[in-house]
């Protein structure tokens, strides 16, 4: 193992993934290691006996939910965005197939609406009385017309410096209005978003609009065939074609330091791979990490749609933090074997929202109410964390835990973000 690389990256979880094919195709030369003998890490999908044994700790699932092998059950979930330009931008799209997700929807007193994402649709919904769908579809026809290069599209407003408050109340909305704008559509997870500039506000919204386009079906996301665990393997596959080496089933796999306090290489069973950087999942490095939250999550597998989604077989909907009287949204996603991830006839159905208390049962009710009859349930909850090395001084870079957003934002800007770090 005497050969130098430029990276070493650590566990094959989605971002390290994406990083290792990014980085591949850059022509850098990509060492990538994990210490179990399967692609994903925390992102992989379990057949119906894995999910038994991870949750139950016995391998006998009842026959009547059918063949396992038959289910792909992910442990994290994932809709669309910036990993669209991503996927294209490194034609991972060849490894790959995707699907539209069929409905979004947001939740507001009590009930689950489709989210009005034009001004036509605007219109129609029963989310908003007469007057308030005039004012609404007026602010859509201004966030459609906005062109950042423009200025006569700004109808004199500077986006830098007003906040998305004030130009909301530019158009006098409700705010149980401003509740699905804010949270459905711009895909916030609090309302911070409010007291910032306008700009990254009216751009989340174009991007929802953009993708409701691209996709042509009832939602902006997509997701992939057979699951979610398809997406790091095709990452891993793209980086194989540009040069990238995999080492699956690596244990202890130790970070050398040299002197000075930068990485110098990796060391597992005896041998020592040489790189001048490492690219990590928090659990490589947990020295320098810290616990910034937890996530509390329901997998229950179901023998119908959810109720009041017009029958979709893949729907997100979105549960805002006020509408619960929570610090944080709720977020419930379902699949079905309309995607390849249960046989015929079963729907998955996920239920995520960050941790405010230590029962992820009593804290997760309001979503799991809205599935009505479940066949199984699993619930589940886990530490997030973010580094708080210096990367500059050690050259580590390490990836924050996935947190309880269905629809990858956070994911995709945390990838970007490490790679320009990465490469400079």
């Amino acid at each position: 193992m005497d050969e130098e690389y430029d990276v070493i990256v650590l566990g094959t979880g989605l971002k390290e993934c994406i990083l290792s094919g990014l980085l591949s195709v850059d022509g850098l030369k990509v060492l990538h290691m994990d210490r179990n003998d399967y692609y994903g890490g925390e992102s992989t999908s379990l057949n119906l006996t894995q999910l038994w044994k991870h949750f139950k700790g016995e391998d006998k699932p009842p026959e009547q939910l059918g063949a396992s092998r038959d289910y792909n059950v992910d442990m994290f979930m994932m809709a669309n965005g910036s990993l669209v330009r991503i996927l294209i931008h490194t034609d991972v799209t060849k490894y790959l197939n995707f699907k539209a997700v069929d409905g979004s929807f947001v939740y507001n007193k009590s009930k689950i609406y489709k989210v009005p994402a034009t001004d036509v649709e605007a219109l129609k919904s029963p989310l908003m009385g007469l007057f308030e769908k005039r004012r609404a579809r007026k602010f859509f026809i201004y966030v459609q017309d906005y062109d950042e290069n423009d200025p006569k599209s700004h109808e004199g407003l500077d986006l830098t410096k007003v906040t998305a408050k004030e130009l909301i109340s530019k158009y006098g909305l409700e705010d149980d209005t401003i509740d699905f704008i804010g949270h459905a559509l711009a895909l916030y997870s609090s309302d911070n978003y409010l007291d910032q500039p306008a700009l990254d506000f009216v751009k989340r919204m174009k991007l929802y609009a953009e993708s409701l386009a691209r996709f042509q079906g009832g939602s902006p996301y997509i997701y992939p065939l057979y699951g979610l665990g398809e997406l790091p393997q095709a990452f891993a596959r793209l980086s194989a074609v540009y040069g990238g080496t995999y080492m699956l089933n690596k244990p202890e796999c130790k970070i050398e330091y040299g002197d000075d306090g930068k990485v110098i290489g990796v060391t597992s069973e005896g041998e020592t791979a040489k790189c001048k950087k490492v690219v990590c999942d928090p659990s490589y490095l947990p020295d320098k990490v810290k616990k910034v939250g937890k996530v509390a999550r329901a997998v229950c597998i179901m023998s119908h749609p959810i109720p009041d989604t017009n029958d979709s077989h893949s729907a997100q909907v979105i549960l805002p933090q006020k509408q619960l009287g929570r610090k944080s949204d709720m977020y419930l996603f379902c699949c079905s074997y309309a995607h390849n991830v249960a046989p015929k006839g079963k729907f998955i159905a996920f239920v995520s929202t960050e941790a405010e208390t230590d029962n992820p049962k009593v804290e997760l009710e309001p979503g799991i109410k809205l599935l009505g009859p479940v066949d199984e349930i699993f619930y589940d909850n886990y530490d997030r964390y973010e580094p708080t090395n210096d990367h500059t001084a050690d050259n580590c870079f390490i990836s924050a835990s996935y947190d309880p957003t269905t629809h990858f934002e956070t994911t995709v800007n945390d990838v970007i973000q490490m790679y320009t770090k990465i490469t400079g």
